[in-house]
């Protein structure tokens, strides 16, 4: 084999090679092809769950508690101090408290402002503790020695010089889990139940999203999280008065006419009772009596969001029509 032969043969070798691994490497680097949604089909895309409680509706929903609160650390001064008395967002603000206490430039703390000791008529606890609102968080920008610069970071309500400095606790919200619709008529849990004592800004017709007090707390093992029915006893709740009369007596005059009087009768008289209709007329009162206790009307459901000792600091979730202090609460 001559020469010229001998490298046509092994350039021909060489290029069959470059070829076969020039495949290889495509077939390897080749994306794989995506299934193609056949016509009629529906991609359901899962959403993350949402929290039942955002923004002010979890950090300014405030509490009522019977342990002490710590007053050492409070707002002592304001940058403009002289020109105003109430404090918001983005202000300066002078805390007693600075380097001999640990503070950092970059800490959180929260701000609260107690507001005084909480009795209900609806709640057979006595004292439930003192309330506590939640003013706002601030963020410390200088540092002294026994004093420190904050900025209001967030602001629920205006800030005062006196309000109390707490630690910033992590706080976590219930989220929303997929639930059967509201049942109107369920039958009692048998767990333990309450009141609404108190609405946050003193509301008293409450609806979806508001903040309410019920005196049930740790005392009564309610858990953030707990699902409570809010409900009012059949016949009750009404924030107009029934009519004192539900009917007329059958013996008033004015039924007859005054050229063909048949009688003092009437048939839109009151009922009657006995078998044969000559019984005393059977009121709405009568009618009640005898039937099975427990009879109730589902108007709302709420989660708890913040537990105390006596108390729980809960929102309204869900409602079948207006909800007022006062009402019932369940656990489920």
């Amino acid at each position: 084999m001559n020469f010229q032969k001998f490298f046509k043969r092994r350039i021909g070798q060489l290029c069959l090679l470059v070829t076969g691994l020039s495949s290889l490497a495509a077939a390897q680097v080749k994306p794989k092809s995506q299934p193609q949604p056949t016509p009629g089909m529906v991609i359901v895309t899962q959403k993350a769950a949402l929290p039942v409680a955002t923004g002010n509706n979890l950090y300014c929903a405030g509490f009522i508690q019977t342990d002490g609160i710590s007053t050492a650390n409070r707002l002592v001064g304001a940058n403009s101090e002289a020109d105003r008395y109430n404090y918001s967002q983005n202000d300066f603000v002078y805390l007693n408290m600075g380097a001999d206490k640990g503070v950092k430039t970059g800490d959180m703390f929260a701000v609260v402002r107690p507001r005084g000791t909480v009795r209900s008529k609806w709640s057979n606890k006595g004292n439930l503790g003192f309330y506590v609102q939640e003013v706002g968080a601030v963020e410390i920008v200088a540092v002294k020695s026994d004093v420190s610069v904050a900025r209001i970071k967030s602001s629920c309500d205006s800030f005062l010089l006196g309000d109390l400095v707490q630690p910033l606790d992590g706080r976590r919200s219930p989220l929303y889990e997929k639930r059967p619709a509201l049942d109107l008529f369920s039958d009692p849990s048998g767990k333990a139940t309450g009141r609404i004592v108190m609405a946050r800004d003193n509301s008293e017709m409450l609806s979806r999203d508001f903040i309410v007090y019920v005196d049930l707390g740790a005392d009564s093992n309610v858990q953030v999280g707990d699902h409570l029915t809010i409900f009012r006893r059949l016949g009750k709740g009404n924030l107009f008065k029934m009519p004192e009369i539900e009917d007329v007596n059958d013996s008033d005059y004015g039924f007859h006419s005054d050229v063909y009087s048949g009688g003092k009768f009437s048939n839109q008289a009151g009922r009657k009772s006995g078998e044969t209709g000559g019984g005393p007329t059977v009121t709405t009162k009568k009618a009640k009596q005898g039937r099975p206790h427990g009879l109730r009307k589902i108007v709302g459901e709420a989660v708890v969001l913040n537990v105390r000792e006596k108390t729980a600091t809960v929102v309204i979730t869900r409602t079948a029509q207006e909800i007022h202090t006062g009402d019932w609460v369940e656990i489920q």
